[in-house]
């Protein structure tokens, strides 16, 4: 095959995927603008009636502004027809309900819609200066030659300490032009905007080697160990050889370094406020920016969900796997075989037999549970009613600190709590800083009772109470850790 040839079936690979199949089409801008307005930056699941809804009232409004390229048929049709496409998907979310959510190659699909939407920069210092930079960085952290290395760090080290020495000494502060910030954070939410289509790519491997295991364990065709042994091999090598999955782990461990996660967030609050960043950034774009921590957890967690459900299939498979009761099964049909070999036996060569498939249920009206006991029938020894100055004076504090969980007071405290935006960020560090009166081991059921009613969820993890008994006792408890909401969140729902 020549050179053209090849490059020729590498563009027409290329064009066959479905994210240039979304944009290839007539209707690609009605397509692109209904999953922009329904499922936002975040590709948020929606529920399968909610979105069949939103699809016909979205198409009805295109309709009327004069827009004649228009999908056709019912919204559920058309989510059918994206389907088929593969620029939706649907699933069961936690509660077991359906849902449907972008593809990766549908986001990638918005994502350059949104790139060449976007004033996109022209040459500029800042870009070259950005590819310099990186350039410079790879070569530090990728060449073989030690003094190469060496001699790279200290011409940095130089730069930076003269750079240092300078605004030290009272020099000239030079202030970022207008260009300078423009370019920058147009790269910025460049690189932002491509997060939620790298984490779905991730989170359709695992849905893919879901459904290769399933199939795997239905065909029976090989030993459940050698399917599970696959499973470990491929999870693994989805990790570490694929682009998608090393950056997930890059991802996790960035957040779990939560020194990172507090210079990127000190970091996206300096630029955005900055002088120049109002007159640059819409209202959009600063929210974009603002929930990039938020938006990278987001993505963690489906991503770690779609894993948990792959573990989860395998633990049902092993769970109700059951030896014996395929022994059983399978004397069941040899006693069968044994029958239908006797009957054949005694019968003619043209005799025929009606075998129901399935043998008849048993009409059984009620089955009795408990039978009779005389034992029930003996009447309880009387009860002696005792001289009430018998006893103990009890006072009414008293009795409340016997009492169940003071439940408006830990209510206020919370509340309180997430109003003023405090750094608080579990229960356990929450109840760590109650007075000792709220820190009754029963204060801790009354904890878990308020996360429960505001659907906070815990995490496998567990952390420790410190409690205070009204005696003056002191015991430690270990409870599933309940992360409070996240500051940012809360910051913007304060400000919504």
């Amino acid at each position: 095959m020549s050179e053209i040839a090849g490059e020729l079936a590498r563009v027409k690979g290329a064009f066959s995927q479905p994210t240039l199949t979304l944009l290839h089409q007539r209707q690609a801008p009605v397509v692109i603008t209904i999953f922009r307005a329904a499922f936002g930056r975040n590709n948020r699941p929606i529920a399968t009636a909610r979105l069949h809804t939103q699809v016909e009232e979205h198409l009805a409004q295109i309709r009327l502004a004069g827009e004649q390229d228009v999908p056709s048929g019912t919204g559920r049709e058309v989510c059918q027809r994206w389907m088929r496409g593969q620029w939706l998907v649907r699933s069961l979310d936690d509660a077991g309900h359906e849902v449907y959510s972008l593809t990766s190659h549908a986001q990638q699909a918005l994502e350059l819609v949104k790139n060449l939407a976007r004033d996109r920069a022209t040459l500029s210092e800042h870009r070259i200066a950005t590819i310099l930079g990186s350039v410079r960085r790879f070569n530090s952290e990728a060449n073989p030659d030690r003094s190469a290395r060496v001699t790279i760090l200290n011409e940095e080290i130089a730069r930076l300490q003269t750079e240092r020495d300078r605004l030290v000494d009272g020099a000239e502060l030079v202030s970022a032009t207008e260009d300078y910030m423009l370019e920058g954070f147009t790269e910025l939410l460049s690189l932002i905007s491509a997060l939620p289509s790298d984490f779905a790519r991730v989170e359709e491997r695992f849905a893919t080697i879901r459904g290769e295991i399933l199939a795997a364990f239905r065909a029976e065709d090989r030993p459940a160990g050698e399917v599970i042994d696959d499973y470990l091999a491929r999870a693994d090598a989805l990790m570490t050889v694929t682009h998608e999955g090393r950056a997930f782990e890059g991802a996790f461990a960035l957040l779990r370094d939560d020194a990172l996660v507090t210079q990127l967030r000190e970091d996206l609050t300096a630029l955005l406020e900055h002088p120049l960043a109002d007159g640059i950034l819409s209202d959009a774009e600063r929210a974009e920016l603002r929930g990039t921590v938020r938006l990278v957890r987001d993505g963690l967690d489906r991503v770690l969900a779609q894993r948990s459900r792959v573990t989860a299939t395998l633990k049902e498979y092993i769970v109700s796997h059951d030896a014996a009761r395929d022994r059983e099964l399978e004397q069941t049909l040899r006693q069968v075989e044994s029958e239908l070999m006797t009957w054949v036996a005694t019968t003619g060569p043209r005799a025929s037999h009606d075998v129901p498939l399935l043998p008849a249920r048993a009409s059984v009206d009620h089955l009795r549970e408990r039978f009779y006991d005389p034992a029930d029938d003996v009447l309880p020894e009387r009860i002696v009613a005792a001289d009430p100055t018998d006893a103990p004076p009890v006072t009414l504090a008293e009795l409340m600190a016997q009492g169940g969980p003071q439940l408006a007071a830990l209510r206020e405290r919370l509340d309180n709590t997430l109003e003023a935006l405090l750094p608080a960020g579990s229960l356990g560090e929450f109840f760590q800083a109650l007075e000792p009166s709220l820190r009754r081991p029963v204060e801790i059921f009354g904890l878990l009772h308020l996360a429960a009613d505001r659907e906070w969820r815990a995490e496998d993890t567990a952390e420790s109470f410190a409690t205070l008994r009204p005696d003056g006792t002191r015991r430690t408890f270990s409870v599933p850790r309940t992360p409070l909401p996240d500051p940012d969140r809360r910051e913007s729902e304060t400000r919504a």
